[in-house]
């Protein structure tokens, strides 16, 4: 019988062998996508005596053509209640009541990392030399920053009192034609999002946490974030690891915390990706980044995401992708970001195996050129087939 999963002593997650899970089929490609990584997940979770039970919720298209809301509260009410989901691709209305579904889901609950592993997949088509140097993991904090959405538009009396304010109150010099933007930057938000960073190292044996910011710019927003990033290293962790300034980069046995500058870190992930183990950073810093350093490996088609609240224990696992509705019902995308969200998925539950052994089948698949077409296209002599029969040679080789 299906049973939730619970928040346990000391914040670690009680997972049943057969937990109720949440999921987001997805807008667009969702409908292809999602039942091929379901198939897998189930598959391999089996293997190991153990069963999920999922329980559809709605969110964006399908939602409003069902229930007239893109984003029903009782969809919000279960990710609540089950603590752990998994969404595919979800449209953001035109003219609707959100920014966006994603960074509404990620704000509403309180998901203040995004997670974003980034490695090759032997195999997959890569436009660099060296893609099995990227082996990075990028904590974007997901909450404030500009995403948090603090802006009037142009010509409006909104934009005009701000203005006016930014003037008489500071003396800055907008001009009166521009559309303004806040953008806050927080002491504890900016603290806990280093703080998971720097304990997701130390638990899975990481060497290095660089905190990449703008701070040389933005001295009293990213610069805040690096000077705050250092105060968690040298007050919270301090047994295990080490700040540049305190060893002159030299750690010894402890994970060093180090700096970059936004800019030249989307250089230097390119020419030296092996620099580069933990990444914590800002929120629009975050998102190019993540993007960039996927490009090296395949792309977003097979980039994994998690939005996590380390605290309270909720997480939605996603696909990183948009919803690329004219390939809608043809069975022809790539499932691996959704597929790879769930091996995200299942590694937070503790069910490692289950997912390493997606890992390995799924590499056992691109190895031997059975790919879909965004792959075959860039392969010589590779067997192109459709999404659900790439997800059926997967559990063939699980």
């Amino acid at each position: 019988m299906a049973e939730k999963i619970t928040m346990g002593p000391g914040g670690k997650l009680q997972v049943p062998d057969e937990p109720i899970i949440p999921f987001i089929e997805g807008d667009g490609t969702g409908v292809d996508i999602w039942p091929a990584a379901k198939a897998v997940i189930d598959a391999a979770v089996a293997k190991e005596g153990k069963t999920i039970g999922w329980t559809e919720v709605l969110a964006g298209e399908k939602a409003f053509k069902q229930t007239g809301d893109w984003l029903p509260e009782p969809t919000l009410a279960a990710f609540r209640e089950y603590l752990i989901g998994i969404k595919g691709p979800l449209t953001t209305p035109v003219g609707g009541g959100f920014r966006s579904l994603n960074v509404a889901l990620r704000q509403l609950l309180d998901l203040y990392v995004c997670l974003r592993p980034v490695r090759w997949f032997s195999g997959v088509p890569s436009p660099v030399k060296h893609p099995e140097l990227v082996d990075m993991v990028i904590f974007r904090e997901n909450t404030e920053d500009i995403y948090a959405g603090l802006e009037v538009e142009e010509g409006t009396p909104e934009a005009k009192r701000l203005i006016e304010l930014l003037h008489d109150e500071l003396g800055w010099q907008i001009p009166l034609d521009s559309g303004v933007g806040i953008k806050p930057i927080s002491i504890t938000r900016s603290k806990r999002l280093v703080r998971a960073a720097l304990q997701y190292a130390v638990d899975h044996g990481r060497k290095s946490v660089t905190l990449v910011h703008k701070g040389n710019i933005q001295k009293f927003t990213e610069g805040a974030f690096r000077k705050w990033g250092y105060e968690v290293a040298r007050e919270e962790f301090a047994d295990v690891a080490v700040t540049w300034d305190d060893c002159g980069g030299h750690p010894g046995d402890k994970i060093l915390v180090k700096d970059n500058i936004a800019d030249i870190t989307l250089q230097q992930v390119l020419t030296r990706p092996d620099d580069f183990d933990v990444i914590a950073t800002t929120n629009l810093n975050g998102d190019y980044l993540s993007d960039a350093v996927a490009a090296q490996v395949g792309g977003i088609g097979i980039a994994p995401g998690a939005n996590i609240n380390y605290v309270t224990g909720h997480g939605i696992f996603e696909a990183t992708h948009g919803t690329a509705p004219k390939y809608a019902g043809q069975d022809k995308v790539n499932p691996g970001s959704v597929l790879l969200s769930g091996v995200l998925m299942l590694e937070h539950l503790g069910w490692k195996s289950a997912a390493d052994n997606i890992v390995r089948a799924m590499e056992a698949t691109i190895a031997e050129r059975i790919v879909t077409y965004d792959f075959a296209r860039q392969m010589e002599g590779a067997t192109e087939v459709k999404t659900s029969e790439f997800a059926g040679a997967i559990i063939e080789r699980l």
